[in-house]
């Protein structure tokens, strides 16, 4: 009786361990995967963890300035997601399509990750069917790339990198480096070849789906979360229409960019996020707004008048600012978040301390790689 009694206990006991811990799509994840996927969940109501894209990389009127952020030159603080870019990686170049070396991504990644930042990865793949950029729409590139496309072996090769790419991401004790990954970003438009009216909403769950299985189960890839983005949308039909389903996705999420006034921004912004939150609820997920900007910030309040407001508003884990680019061909400048004495830098430090804005400094206080209880 008392051995029963015992078996009993054990398996109540794991079960009540398990039920602690949701795993994300990928249930062979690493733990500090498993850990991060968690603790995102967990520290909704904390805050917004702001993002910028190749923060680390280059910045306006700088390039791999060891240690320089724009967002670090004007708070103090980096941020805490940083994004980085694989397009032409499926080429072997050895830098990608922002001329930023593989080589010294692979460092950025690693150093971001040592003090506590979350990694985003978006991949602009060159059409595999035209040989173009990402931004050839030609039609029946999604289906030459499916299993008995006439693309289909090119495809495996390119992933065959990509993959190599996210087993390189280790820290200094030899552990996998947790990615959030997010392919075929803004699958909603029709300017990327894996877009809108370019394939059916079939087709491209069935190219994301094929895309994650090759990952995981072919190249043994376990240091993924898996995002799901749209460009704008208007409703939760449209949002969900090429959705590849629970089973595929950790982080949902939307980019959008002002281009109009506030108002029409805040509006938009607002409604997209007062959707996503409830997705997000339904299925489980984490909601974030994968991109965001305003070009070259011509509001030098925008941040705390504009963009504060419709964060405070909702449940976001973190919100990604695009890159700045810095000078262009064209003797143009191209940023979208405030560098030294820039004109809405001031109002960006408002913005940063704010209780609901996490720079690195408060997401490495969370400790998101480990098991918190």
């Amino acid at each position: 009786m008392k051995k029963i009694l015992l078996i009993a206990f054990i398996f109540f006991h794991a079960v009540n361990i398990f039920s602690q811990t949701n795993l994300p799509a990928d249930k062979h994840a690493t733990a500090e995967t498993i850990n991060l996927y968690n603790n995102l969940k967990k520290n909704l109501d904390k805050g917004v963890m702001l993002g910028h894209q190749d923060d680390l990389a280059y910045g306006v009127g700088w390039k791999y300035e060891k240690g320089r952020s724009d967002i670090k030159d004007v708070t103090g603080d980096y941020p805490a997601v940083m994004g980085f870019e694989l397009g032409r990686i499926e080429l072997d170049h050895p830098v990608n399509l922002d001329s930023v070396p593989f080589d010294k991504m692979r460092m950025f990644i690693k150093d971001a990750y040592k003090h506590g930042s979350v990694i985003t990865i978006s991949w602009h793949l060159n059409n595999p069917l035209t040989g173009k950029t990402a931004w050839d729409p030609a039609p029946g590139t999604v289906a030459s790339v499916l299993p008995n496309g006439e693309k289909n072996n090119l495809y495996n090769s390119w992933l065959d990198k990509v993959a190599a790419f996210f087993l390189s991401l280790k820290d200094d004790n030899g552990k996998y480096i947790p990615i959030i990954f997010r392919p075929f970003h803004e699958l909603n438009g029709s300017w990327f070849w894996w877009g809108g009216k370019n394939c059916t909403p079939d087709e491209i769950k069935q190219l994301y789906q094929y895309t994650e299985k090759y990952l995981r189960y072919t190249k043994n890839v376990h240091n993924l979360l898996y995002a799901y983005n749209t460009d704008k949308f208007y409703s939760a039909n449209e949002f969900l229409e090429r959705f590849p389903g629970d089973e595929f996705t950790d982080v949902l999420g939307f980019d959008i960019y002002q281009r109009g006034n506030n108002q029409e921004f805040m509006n938009e912004a607002n409604n997209m996020l007062t959707t996503l939150d409830s997705i997000a609820d339904v299925h489980n997920k984490i909601p974030a707004l994968t991109e965001f900007g305003y070009a070259k910030l011509p509001d030098s309040t925008w941040w705390t008048n504009v963009l504060l407001p419709v964060l405070k508003n909702h449940r976001v884990s973190y919100a990604l600012a695009w890159r700045n680019a810095g000078a262009k061909q064209n003797d143009d400048t191209e940023y979208y978040v405030p560098y030294k004495n820039s004109s809405s830098a001031n109002d960006f430090i408002k913005f940063c301390n704010d209780e609901k804005i996490l720079l690195q400094k408060d997401a490495a206080k969370e400790k998101l790689y480990k098991k918190n209880s």
